[in-house]
């Protein structure tokens, strides 16, 4: 009698991206989850969004820094576009196991268009071909503790109390659907670490 011996499954890809207002605690609560997953023996891969290494970031930093003038929706197109750049990375990642983490992503340009009068409708159908986040942790801190944690060297966007309160709004709003869950940023980083992992426990346990 012969036994035929299954192969063993491969491990799913995820990708999970962190959204909130600058300050919110997004870069170290990504490279927690990111040491969390590596302890448990899984491939991870931290991206940011702008990526400013590349031709289109540089020019995104250049205009937050007040060096270049874009209207509101070439801006959007810019940071879409600098999203767009790393698609064919982040797709064969997912696709070969790696956990993706992201500083950033698909609702940073409907939070931030929203605020400025843009149509999020037009925002989300430029980014359909982008690969879908499976979870959207959102770091909620209110703006005048984005001010107090970073009192200098503060960008076009970092300066705009009444934009920030906009951008907040559109965040919670977006939070609303699946595939996200909402975290309070203003307290210690281990309580929100903990609820950041458990969230990452509970989509692993779906997959």
């Amino acid at each position: 009698m012969t036994f035929s011996r299954s192969k063993p499954s491969r491990m799913t890809g995820l990708l999970i991206v962190f959204e909130g207002l600058d300050q919110s605690g997004k870069q170290t609560q990504a490279e927690r989850l990111r040491d969390h997953f590596a302890s448990l023996g899984r491939e991870t891969r931290l991206l940011s969004f702008p990526d400013y290494s590349t031709a289109i970031g540089a020019e995104i930093s250049r205009a937050l820094q007040g060096e270049r003038e874009y209207a509101a929706d070439t801006l959007q197109l810019l940071y879409v576009a600098n999203r767009y750049e790393q698609r064919g990375l982040i797709e064969g990642l997912v696709a070969n196991g790696t956990i993706v983490i992201c500083d950033r992503y698909l609702a940073s340009s409907i939070a931030y268009g929203e605020a400025q009068g843009l149509d999020g409708a037009w925002l989300r159908e430029i980014q359909r071909f982008l690969p879908p986040p499976d979870l959207t942790i959102l770091l909620d801190i209110a703006p005048e503790t984005a001010v107090q944690r970073k009192s200098a060297d503060r960008d076009r966007y970092e300066r705009d109390l009444a934009l920030l309160s906009r951008v907040r709004e559109s965040y919670r709003h977006q939070s609303e659907q699946t595939e996200w869950i909402r975290v309070d940023g203003e307290r210690p980083k281990g309580d929100v670490s903990a609820d950041v992992i458990a969230a990452a426990a509970k989509l692993l346990a779906r997959r």
